[in-house]
């Protein structure tokens, strides 16, 4: 552990540093022990994280996975878009397993905008003529809404007579839209309204503007982690766009998604696997279409937490970890699933990209060029053994520290965390995000 002095507070996000699924719900799990606050800034259900605790497995698509410690608040902000259906079931289940047990540890911004069956439904129309990969959750076309300014939020759920208003002014649209460009079945309105009002029935007691309650809990000294989905490759603007979520995931994004101000963000880390994965469409360099990647993928159990489709694998890619680093201004990186790595000769490490003739050491923004691009590689010898058990990084096989240095060389950021294996303790903490080093 890195020794310092503790300031008065500090406010951590923690952002995907690849295309998603690098393992960030683990490792906002082990850090909430270090928080009072938990807050999911973006995103909707489309995202998923897996906890593995005392053996047992949680998956979250919309609660914080701080929701595991009794005695943490966790905040869904108003930059998330909500499926109520989705939170229910959630809900249900940590009851079920015993978690969750005040309600008060739950707070669902009022300003979150809501999905809305027609978004669902629209989703998985358009992505069968324009293939991007979208999990048919509605997330798109909610963030449309929002956009376009006839986006539903919880607080309209929260009175009758406004959300039934414009339920039907946006049901009369997306109907037309359904039925007359889509050739789906319209959608009914009363089955609609009447399934919602149950929601908020349920759902009511949770609704709150969390952007107050943050800035006053700020203000206290309380001590705040931001939760972000996806990854930095799928961000809307600086992602591989058009094969991107429909949402900013990188860091930036923790403000306005939360209702705080950036003053009140203290550092970033970024997570990443140590190789590297993406489901969907879109370009992957890395991307291992042989015995490898199969190997790399049953390992690593790499098969969508919310859908379940098999990610694509391929070897850890620098440039694309520099990419995050820039965009989200990563200060320390959190490495997880090393022991998936625990029996190969050889691994390799991406360092730059060959197009045109030319050697790239940056994502181009022409998605062509990205498409053609080849990866150049490092090779270094593997460590055939078993990292699981270390409790520093001295205590890995040589040539696992070696390739976590080579890493951090090529990065140019501190990796501060190593994850080794599933479970919470199954994690090397070299440095505490929450304590800091005065200068």
């Amino acid at each position: 552990m890195v020794q310092g002095v503790r300031v008065n507070m500090a406010n951590v996000v923690v952002v995907g540093a690849q295309w998603g699924d690098e393992g960030k719900g683990k490792i906002v799990d082990l850090l909430t022990q270090h928080a009072d606050i938990v807050v999911r800034f973006q995103g909707g259900n489309n995202a998923g994280h897996t906890i593995v605790l005392k053996g047992e497995k949680f998956v979250f698509h919309l609660i914080p996975s701080g929701i595991l410690y009794e005695n943490k608040t966790c905040v869904i902000g108003n930059g998330v878009v909500l499926d109520p259906a989705v939170l229910i079931g959630e809900i249900a289940e940590l009851k079920k397993r015993g978690y969750l047990k005040n309600d008060s540890q739950l707070m669902v911004s009022d300003a979150a905008h809501l999905i809305l069956p027609y978004h669902r439904k629209i989703d998985i129309a358009r992505d069968r003529v324009f293939k991007i990969g979208t999990t048919g959750r509605g997330i798109g076309p909610a963030y449309e809404d929002k956009a376009a300014r006839y986006g539903i939020r919880a607080v309209d759920l929260m009175d009758e007579e406004i959300f039934r208003t414009k339920l039907m002014d946006n049901l009369r649209q997306k109907n037309l839209y359904l039925s007359e460009v889509l050739k789906e079945e319209p959608l009914d309105f009363s089955d609609i309204f009447e399934e919602f009002l149950r929601f908020k029935k349920q759902i009511g007691k949770y609704v709150h503007n969390t952007s107050i309650l943050l800035y006053e809990e700020i203000q206290k000294g309380k001590q705040v982690l931001f939760e972000g989905a996806q990854g930095a490759l799928l961000d809307l603007d600086h992602g591989t766009y058009p094969y991107v979520t429909a949402s900013n995931t990188v860091a930036g994004n923790a403000c306005a998604g939360a209702g705080i101000g950036p003053t009140m963000i203290h550092s970033v880390i970024g997570v990443t696997k140590a190789y590297t994965t993406r489901v969907g469409e879109g370009p992957f360099p890395t991307e291992l279409k042989d015995e490898v990647g199969e190997k790399i993928r049953e390992r690593g159990g790499e098969y969508g937490a919310t859908t379940g489709r098999p990610r694509r694998c391929g070897w850890f890619d620098a440039v694309v970890v520099n990419h995050a680093i820039r965009i989200n201004g990563i200060r320390e990186v959190a490495i997880t699933k090393l022991d998936v790595l625990n029996d190969f000769d050889k691994i390799k490490i991406c360092v730059g990209y060959r197009a045109d003739g030319k050697l790239l050491h940056h994502i181009p923004s022409n998605l062509d060029l990205l498409e053609r691009s080849e990866p150049v590689y490092e090779e270094l010898e593997g460590w055939k053994g078993d990292v699981n058990g270390a409790k520093t990084i001295s205590d890995l096989p040589i040539q696992a520290q070696q390739y976590l240095k080579r890493i951090e060389e090529l990065i140019r950021v501190r990796i501060t965390m190593v994850s080794i294996g599933s479970e919470r303790d199954e994690t090397i903490e070299v440095k505490n995000p929450f304590q800091s080093v005065t200068s």
